[in-house]
């Protein structure tokens, strides 16, 4: 106590700094380092060109994921049966050894022209072959052999001449070697037109039913026909019936004009 009247002194106590972990002094704003990287993260501050490609990848991964899907879901193949599958293999491997046999004739002749001691006789018959087979492929002779023969009822009239045309080629990937349509010799040059209530070949107009007659491995010919998604089951879907019969013996009779050409001309002449 002062004895002279004024109030005593108060001791002198030094400030004590804030420690981390200890209370903020009332009235202090409180935040911590979580709340802070809260904060920081939401909400997100995008730009206008981060929104515009985020938009773009979404429509883009969305578009590559249909596509996928359409391609797994529509496959020709999908959903065949083991038989059918096995049948295509072995249509695809006897059209291999029909190449392989078309080589090895060829290096045949190839050396027995080479050999042979009287090479222009020889090369006199391999030209006489040579132009008989020709004249199958061409249509200007008559061919008998082993095939098939393939009926299309289309009481409904819905097939058309591209369906035709479909037969013609999946025949002729299966190995066949002459084919005749209702009396109308098919050459590698023919064309289908559809015409009033038919089909024309070439300019000629032909009717169902059609008949295909077919010279070729008829082993070969029928399953091709008859694969999954082939010539048989898109005749069905247009309500059409094809009936096919394999035969030893197939005529092909109907002959075409031998055309001169008006321009060509060999070059060994």
């Amino acid at each position: 106590m002062s004895t002279n009247g004024t109030p005593p002194e108060e001791p002198n106590v030094p400030e004590q700094p804030l420690v981390e972990g200890t209370p903020a002094p009332a009235g202090a704003p409180e935040e911590s380092g979580r709340r802070r990287l809260a904060a920081g993260l939401w909400p997100p501050r995008l730009s206008r060109a981060q929104l515009i490609v985020a938009l773009l990848l979404f429509v883009l991964g969305l578009g590559l994921a249909i596509q996928v899907r359409s391609n797994s879901d529509s496959g020709p193949l999908r959903g065949a049966r083991q038989e059918d599958l096995v049948r295509i293999l072995d249509e695809l491997d006897g059209r291999t050894k029909r190449l392989e046999d078309e080589k090895q004739k060829l290096e045949e002749q190839r050396k027995e022209l080479e050999s042979s001691s009287n090479q222009a006789e020889e090369a006199r018959k391999q030209t006489v072959e040579k132009e008989r087979q020709l004249g199958i492929l061409a249509g200007t002779v008559a061919a008998q052999g082993p095939g098939i023969t393939l009926r299309i009822t289309d009481p409904k009239g819905q097939v058309q001449s591209d369906q035709l045309l479909d037969t013609l080629q999946e025949l002729r990937a299966a190995g066949a070697e002459a084919i005749q349509i209702n009396g109308v010799r098919v050459v590698a040059g023919s064309f289908f037109s559809d015409e009033g209530g038919g089909v024309a070949i070439d300019g000629k107009k032909i009717t169902q039913p059609y008949e295909f007659r077919v010279i070729g491995k008829p082993q070969d010919l029928e399953p091709a026909l008859n694969i999954p998604g082939g010539v048989v089951q898109t005749l069905e879907k247009e309500q059409a019936t094809a009936n096919v019969t394999r035969s030893a013996k197939i005529v092909v009779d109907a002959l075409r004009a031998a055309k001169q050409p008006d321009y060509a001309r060999s070059s060994s002449s």
